[in-house]
């Protein structure tokens, strides 16, 4: 299981703060929508300056037809990012679009590709209200036609973890945001868990955010969240 640090704080400076301040551990780093459009491509430029052997996670969550999904995604391989995903709901077709693109154009050295399946800010009662199914049904249906599509793995709910690997496979990534290194708030999210709890649930990556940018001492939390692993 690997840690895989939210860069959401307020400003491209603060989060190039928040790497320098983690640059000597062993990271994967979340670059999720806002920041990437405070930053750009030179963001990311950045943080690989910082530390050469920082992984990168593009969450952008790409959802569009399937032509404009492949073109970004093209545009996403040319960047040099170690991940990024687009959306389950999507559609089978428009994920192997993807695949097929950065495949393509990259080979081996394509990046990770994951979709997202249910966002962890959904409690049932929206999720339903949206997708007329309750989140486990829907989720797993999410996960299969991703690994259909020749997906690496999925973003999902802790508690969605080992039924997605039984109707995958175990190799199939599973990365949980909402993790809390502890029983604490839990913010905007509906479905948040412990670090014990994506242990149990053979997570492979777990995405934190606010309980390490939050704290007085970031680097002692990140620290003791990689004990736990």
């Amino acid at each position: 299981m690997k840690l895989c640090v939210a860069l959401d704080r307020e400003t491209t400076e603060k989060n190039l703060q928040l790497a320098q301040e983690l640059s000597g551990l062993d990271l994967w780093l979340k670059v999720g929508l806002r920041s990437f459009l405070q930053g750009g491509q030179k963001f990311l430029y950045d943080l690989k300056q910082i530390n050469s052997h920082y992984k990168i996670f593009l969450d952008l969550k790409l959802y569009d037809i399937p032509n404009t999904m492949a073109d970004a995604a093209s545009e996403i391989g040319k960047m040099g990012v170690d991940m990024f995903n687009v959306h389950a709901s999507s559609g089978e077709y428009a994920m192997r679009s993807v695949v097929e693109r950065v495949e393509k154009e990259l080979g081996e050295k394509k990046p990770l590709i994951l979709s997202v399946t249910a966002l962890t800010s959904f409690d049932e009662s929206g999720f339903h209200k949206i997708y007329n199914s309750p989140i486990d049904a829907k989720v797993d249906e999410f996960a299969i036609s991703s690994f259909n599509a020749g997906l690496d793995g999925v973003v999902c709910s802790v508690h969605e973890s080992l039924s997605i690997k039984k109707y995958t496979a175990d190799s199939f990534i599973t990365l949980t945001p909402g993790i809390r290194p502890q029983k604490s708030q839990s913010d905007d999210q509906q479905r948040v868990a412990t670090v014990h709890d994506a242990h149990n649930s053979r997570v492979d990556f777990i995405v934190v955010g606010r309980p390490i940018y939050q704290s007085k001492k970031p680097l002692e939390v990140a620290q003791t969240i990689i004990k736990q692993l």
